[in-house]
């Protein structure tokens, strides 16, 4: 489980550290920082993917992410005794992001490029360090590898931090060119405990969304984060799942209807019975606030639960009477899988809280800043450039 996730110099977070549970519950105000939050995540999850730099470019770039504040602000600033202004830097710029769980750690740092010579790639940032450790805070007693430069360090056997690479291409992480079973085995399970981390963030239920379209039916363990595969999830989950936990899903939060999955040569599609009428519904004829909550229920209930499922503002579109099934279904799936849910819905947060599983974090903005309500933060420290 992930104990602690921590962001610095990204967006709104100038330096944010969040201790999780195994069901967490952020909340706050509209403009509060939440996005910036959940995007900062992903811009994690990315990086095991070996696409950071791209998302960041997606962003609009390094520079369009960074903090834009000052670096610190003096007790005089945040009384409103003197204007918020620069101060005399003491750091190197950077977007600092990681996380440290029951067994292992990771943190990368990411900084403004060393201009080279004929190159048209000069906006790109670059990879400035990595560290990967054991337990629950970086020290130098338990670092297990470590990136800085163009040198990877990992340690040995012996106790000895061998180099493993020396000419890393400053934006290749070592999570993605380093990680072996042989002689980086740590950097491989982080690595893939990474990559199985699932995101969904407001699931499309236009007219022409792909969970409204027949598609061609496979065995899905997980839900894509399209939801193109919905059906053929959903039949997955009857025959390898907890297709009692499916049914009982679907009764809480509509009681008397059923799902039901259709084949026609080999197409998949949802009919939706419901109480009182003579035909089910397809999936164009679902309202939004439905067709969202069974595509819900289908990510949550996934035979191969991942280590994390990231949940952004899961209330979109959904009647409020579906808010506290909705809470009941999360707080059931957090004992198969660590789960965040990112909401400003008061009700479904109140909902959540009253499971008796839920930590909950309110978030706010002071002169620009996003910080933690309330909140000691966990011991945290960043690599070293």
């Amino acid at each position: 489980m992930i104990l602690t996730l921590a962001v610095s110099g990204y967006r709104s977070l100038r330096d944010l550290v969040l201790p999780l549970e195994r069901l967490t519950v952020v909340t706050g105000a509209n403009g509060s920082g939440k996005s910036n939050l959940y995007r900062a995540i992903r811009l994690l999850a990315d990086v095991a993917q070996g696409r950071a730099i791209a998302a960041l470019a997606r962003e609009g770039g390094l520079q369009s992410t960074l903090w834009a504040g000052p670096e610190g602000f003096s007790r005089a600033m945040k009384q409103g005794d003197e204007p918020v202004q620069g101060t005399v830097r003491r750091d190197r710029v950077g977007l600092k992001l990681g996380f440290a769980g029951e067994d292992y750690g990771y943190a990368i740092d990411l900084g403004p490029p060393v201009a080279a010579a004929g190159s048209l790639f000069n906006h790109d940032p670059e990879i400035k360090a990595e560290s990967l450790w054991a337990g629950e805070s970086l020290r130098r007693s338990n670092l297990l590898a470590d990136r800085n430069g163009p040198t990877v360090r990992v340690l040995d056997p012996a106790g000895q931090r061998v180099p493993v690479l020396t000419d890393l291409a400053p934006f290749d992480s070592m999570m993605t060119h380093a990680a072996d079973p042989q002689g980086a085995l740590e950097l491989l399970v982080v690595r893939e405990q990474m990559r199985a981390w699932r995101f969904y963030d407001h699931f499309r239920t236009d007219a022409d969304a792909p969970a409204r379209q027949p598609q061609v039916g496979t065995r899905t363990p997980a839900l894509a984060s399209s939801g193109a595969d919905l059906a053929a999830a959903w039949q997955t989950i009857r025959e390898i799942g907890d297709r009692v936990a499916l049914e009982a899903a679907v009764e809480d939060a509509f009681p008397g209807c059923t799902v039901d999955i259709v084949d026609r040569d080999g197409r998949f599609r949802i009919d939706f019975r419901q109480y009182g009428l003579l035909r089910p519904l397809q999936a164009p004829e679902l309202s939004d606030g439905t067709l969202r909550y069974l595509l819900l229920v289908v990510a949550l209930l996934t035979p191969r639960p991942p280590p994390l499922i990231v949940l952004n503002e899961p209330e979109t579109s959904l009647h409020p009477d579906l808010l506290e099934p909705l809470a009941r279904l999360i707080a059931s799936a957090a004992s198969r899988a660590q789960i965040l849910v990112v909401s400003h819905a008061d009700r479904l947060v109140r909902a959540l809280e009253a499971t008796g599983q839920a930590a909950r974090y309110d978030l706010v903005k002071d002169l620009g800043e996003t910080r933690i309500e309330d909140v000691d933060p966990p011991p945290w420290a960043w690599p070293k450039r």
